[in-house]
């Protein structure tokens, strides 16, 4: 959630806290910046879930610094990324059932750099047909046997219409 600072504020009313944490009451938007003005302080929305939104007075300069020590914090707490973050992300690399060995020997290449720097691959294998399937799994199964080194089975291997596809997991 973004902080909304002085002008950034739309409401027409706000609940106001003052500089002490004293409690103001719902003032107009206009009067509570002219408080925020007199003071030497910023006004600052602290949710936007409620009508009219709860803003506090708050020494000039330490809106940023508390928003971003907030960010920070969400960051470090959580275990989700917080946009940008792609340690969580997994590989996909795609194959088709009749691939040919230059090509197999360049996706397993790629496969085993991600595995190595240690990021999770999901391995997909594209069928068109019954007859294919079985050549699919072919695939994945050497694909596994010639990572073993790197990675391991997180998921089985999993068969369905339009092909195969395992997960694997660094080592």
């Amino acid at each position: 959630m973004a902080v909304l600072i002085n002008e950034q504020i739309r409401a027409s009313e706000v609940v106001l806290t003052g500089l002490r944490g004293e409690q103001l009451g719902i003032v107009s938007r206009e009067e509570a910046l002219a408080l925020a003005r007199s003071n030497g302080a910023d006004l600052v929305c602290t949710s936007l879930m409620s009508s009219p939104p709860p803003c506090s007075l708050i020494t000039k300069g330490r809106a940023k610094a508390a928003a971003q020590k907030e960010v920070a914090a969400r960051k470090s707490s959580s275990g989700k990324p917080v946009r940008g973050n792609s340690k969580d992300k997994v590989k996909e690399l795609r194959f088709t059932a009749q691939i040919e060995e230059h090509d197999y020997e360049t996706k397993l290449r790629q496969a085993d750099k991600h595995l190595r720097s240690g990021k999770p691959v999901q391995l997909v294998v594209k069928a068109s047909g019954a007859k294919e399937a079985a050549a699919a799994k072919a695939v994945l199964e050497r694909l596994v046997a010639d990572l073993k080194e790197s990675g391991v089975k997180d998921t089985g291997l999993q068969t369905g219409g339009k092909g195969s596809q395992v997960k694997l997991n660094p080592r």
